[in-house]
């Protein structure tokens, strides 16, 4: 009994060391004016999710902005030049003065946690920007299509998701997706519903509050 007990205060103490959740997953709350939203980091895209879960225990992201918003697409924060930013300023150019090699694989669908980036010809991903996919409902011909320019081919899986649920199909192979909403999906889509004004900048400015792992 001691050697179990033993035993599961490791795998609690590791699973505190590492931001894992029970299930093996590192899950992220994001904590904004509008509402909360949950995210599922992926496993397959390290060199992401490490760099993510580095700046959110250094509470990088405390008080920066959801910055860009364009309905239908999606919506885009982690610029550390947006905290306290005057209505106006243009944003969208603020970084930790790194990128990261990017890891592209997994498709824009509805709810993909993304990193943004520059025009550069490696793809690789801004430090710390990011954007959440709303996007729109895709037709198996668009799809059709997608696949014939990009050369790529997508599961049954995915197309149905793109088909029923939506996404961006035009970004896939371009930027890397690095999570998923798990919950909290109807704040996204009021924060992808709110107005703007120049650089689609909300006019009211959508606050990211905190942001920290949870289980």
């Amino acid at each position: 009994m001691r050697k179990l007990i033993l035993l599961v205060s490791v795998a609690i103490a590791l699973s505190l060391l590492t931001g894992c959740s029970g299930d093996g997953n590192t899950y992220v709350l994001i904590e904004t004016n509008m509402g909360d939203i949950k995210v599922l980091l992926y496993n397959e895209t390290p060199l992401h999710k490490d760099n993510f879960v580095k700046l959110v225990e250094e509470d990088y992201y405390a008080g920066t902005l959801f910055h860009r918003v364009i309905p239908n697409f999606m919506i885009q924060g982690g610029d550390p030049q947006s905290k306290g930013a005057a209505p106006g300023t243009m944003l969208g150019g603020g970084g930790p003065g790194y990128l990261i090699d990017h890891e592209i694989g997994a498709p824009h669908l509805r709810g993909a946690l993304a990193a943004a980036r520059t025009n550069n010809p490696a793809k690789q991903s801004s430090g710390s920007q990011f954007y959440i996919v709303t996007g729109q409902p895709q037709s198996a011909a668009s799809l059709d299509q997608t696949e014939r320019m990009k050369g790529i081919k997508y599961n049954e899986a995915q197309r149905e998701a793109y088909i029923k649920e939506g996404g961006r199909p035009d970004l896939d192979q371009e930027y890397t997706v690095f999570g998923e909403v798990v919950s909290g999906m109807e704040v996204v889509d009021q924060i992808s519903a709110t107005a703007t004004g120049a650089q689609n900048r909300p006019v009211s400015d959508v606050i990211i509050e905190h942001v920290s792992i949870v289980r």
